[in-house]
């Protein structure tokens, strides 16, 4: 990870400080993948960051108590500075000990050489607070990345899935058209019934001819009939009423 070169220096820091931690950090840090990690490696990330961010919480306090010690010493020594002009005359005019003014004289130059110490030591708490706020940074920024690069892959799963069940719905659809399809066209149910039908069909043609056959000779001695029942009555279109007459009372008929 080109963006954490320069962090050995931490890594010393952390060993130096709290252990073993220092390897965890130098651990999560050098091997950790986002895109091959597993949750186990999410949860141990996780578990050295919030380790490494209880260090840096402790880092701040250390840096603002040398920060205040420092500026305390620093105003001690302003005020001794300011002090020392006036002791001089005090001295000479007897109105304070040369023993108090030998101690106070010391307590200054003490002071003096010590401020080049804690100003060092400030520094160094405020470099290891630095440190550890970048691996602080590093460590979330790989929590998020694997939890972006998780959040992917659900993505992804979830949209394989779907496309599985459209291809299953699919799937069933082509099989529903397909048997329906077949039915239509190869069903032996619907064969069976359209031979029936065909079978009584022509069975109902065959007696129909048998009928008409049989039939032929009643109409035709109708027929016949009808003929002679038409010859033996007489033609009375055009007779008057007496000869009319004559023929209901059969008189006509005698005559002849």
């Amino acid at each position: 990870m080109s963006n954490l070169n320069g962090w050995g220096l931490t890594a010393r820091l952390i060993s130096k400080h709290f252990g073993v931690l220092g390897d965890k950090v130098s651990e999560a840090i050098a091997n950790f993948d986002p895109e091959t990690a597993t949750e186990a490696d999410r949860d141990r990330l996780a578990d050295t960051l919030r380790q490494t961010a209880q260090k840096l919480a402790a880092a701040r306090s250390s840096f603002d108590k040398e920060h205040a010690d420092v500026a305390k010493l620093r105003d001690l020594i302003a005020t001794d500075e300011k002090a020392s002009e006036t002791l001089a005359d005090r001295l000479a005019a007897g109105k304070i000990s040369e023993s108090t003014v030998s101690l106070f004289c010391d307590e200054l130059e003490a002071n003096k050489a010590k401020l080049p110490l804690e100003i060092q030591e400030e520094a160094d708490a405020q470099e290891y607070m630095n440190e550890l706020q970048k691996i602080v940074d590093a460590l979330s920024n790989q929590l998020a990345d694997f939890d972006a690069a998780a959040k992917k892959a659900m993505q992804a799963l979830a949209s394989a899935n779907a496309q599985k069940d459209l291809q299953a719905l699919r799937n069933e659809r082509q099989e529903q058209l397909s048997s329906l399809s077949g039915l239509k066209g190869n069903s032996t149910a619907l064969n069976a019934l359209t031979r029936r039908a065909q079978a009584v069909s022509n069975e109902a043609a065959g007696m129909k001819i048998v009928a008409d056959i049989a039939q032929k000779p009643l109409d035709q001695a109708a027929e016949i009939d009808a003929i002679r029942k038409s010859v033996a009555q007489p033609d009375t279109a055009g007779e008057t009423t007496l000869e009319r007459l004559k023929r209901l009372s059969g008189k006509s008929a005698a005559a002849a």
